[in-house]
């Protein structure tokens, strides 16, 4: 499991894995609490890329208003693409009255339109999805897309924005895009910009149609390298994200881009990893509701370099690590990719992408709580 968890409204979790399952091409899975504390996991679709299904979900779901998930897959779909392995897909999971769930595909991307997309997708309030793909379009760097539901029940994609490496633009989105109330969405690129070290970017509608695009900031070896997580906004609409590496120590850092009047951003530096405390995140950032940050990251910490949860306040940058993983006792995971989750009693829910007491080389991945 790289990605997110999300809650429904019972209490129950829902996530997906990047591989494993029937067909060895990933899962989407529930796992349900019992009064005794422990959990039950269900597995909802196994991937069948065999019938131009998805293949390895990378990114976590969300929910609609009617109970419907939706998520991509970064690979396969259209069998005629990327050499038979398909470029990825949008999927829609639908619970069956009946019990079970129906997967139906929303989008095979053919190249052309987005290639790899690996990162979760988010609704407006008309009901259109919104995501990237690390690869593919017009220059192949990339592309931010929308989906817009159709009167025949199918969906419509259309490619807003195709990254371009020109020396401005950011090019490989490993992120999701978020919207501000206004209808702008706001994302991340890996690399590219002024410094070909990553972006943070805009896309606004145009009144005549279309999107244009604003780079925030291009990131340096000193503010960070290659953020591969989605932005988050604070209630005074600041921007917090993470780059996986770079910073003082080139162990990664979190970032705030605050707006200023004249219509620039100015970037800040509000925490640098020192390995002890973390290293290379890669999840995105969560706010509680005093205003302190939690993420993970990646790699570093105290046990065998399988990596931490952390908080920071970003008024003082001060971090504390919450855990540390350490997959030598059998039972702990390690490398958390994902960002977290809280449930109503402020505990903290994510996945490991490794350790846990499965078969795999390095463990298959676990599900955990961390409880204050």
């Amino acid at each position: 499991p790289y990605a997110s968890l999300v809650f429904d409204s019972a209490g129950n979790l829902y996530g997906t894995t990047g591989s494993g399952g029937i067909y060895g091409s990933g899962t989407v899975f529930e796992l349900t609490p019992d009064a005794g504390g422990d959990w039950t996991e269900k597995v909802l679709h196994n991937f069948d890329p065999s019938a131009e299904d998805g293949n390895g979900p990378a990114a976590g779901l969300i929910f609609d208003e009617s109970g419907n998930l939706y998520g991509t897959a970064a690979g396969g779909g259209d069998l005629s693409c990327n050499n038979g392995a398909g470029c990825g897909v949008v999927f829609e999971l639908s619970p069956k009255t009946s019990g079970g769930w129906t997967e139906k595909v929303l989008h095979r991307f053919n190249g052309t339109d987005g290639l790899y997309p690996v990162s979760s997708v988010v609704l407006d309030g008309a009901g259109d999805l919104y995501g990237t793909t690390e690869g593919g379009g017009a220059h192949a760097f990339g592309t931010v897309f929308e989906l817009v539901p159709n009167a025949r029940g199918g969906w419509t994609e259309k490619v807003l924005h195709n990254f371009n490496r020109d020396a401005k633009d950011g090019v490989s989105p490993f992120a999701g895009v978020i919207l501000d109330q206004a209808g702008n969405l706001y994302g991340t690129t890996v690399g590219g910009g002024t410094y070909a070290n990553g972006t943070a970017f805009e896309l606004s509608p145009k009144a005549s149609g279309g999107w244009k695009e604003k780079i925030l900031h291009s990131f340096n070896n000193n503010d960070g390298i290659g953020p591969q997580a989605s932005l988050v906004f604070d209630s005074s609409g600041n921007l917090y994200g993470t780059t996986r590496i770079g910073g003082a120590h080139n162990y990664g850092a979190v970032f705030e881009l605050a707006p200023k009047a004249d219509g620039t951003w100015a970037e800040k530096v509000v925490h640098s990893f020192t390995f002890g405390d973390g290293s290379n995140p890669e999840g995105s950032l969560i706010f509680d509701s005093l205003g302190n940050l939690y993420g993970t990251t990646f790699e570093g910490g105290a046990h065998n370099n399988a990596g931490v949860v952390f908080e920071l306040s970003p008024k003082t940058g001060v971090e504390e690590v919450l855990h540390s993983f350490d997959p030598r006792n059998h039972l702990d995971g390690a490398g958390p990719t994902a960002s977290l989750i809280f449930d109503a009693s402020g505990n903290l829910y994510g996945t490991t992408s490794e350790g846990g007491t499965g078969t795999c080389k390095y463990g298959c991945g676990t599900v955990f709580e961390i409880t204050p």
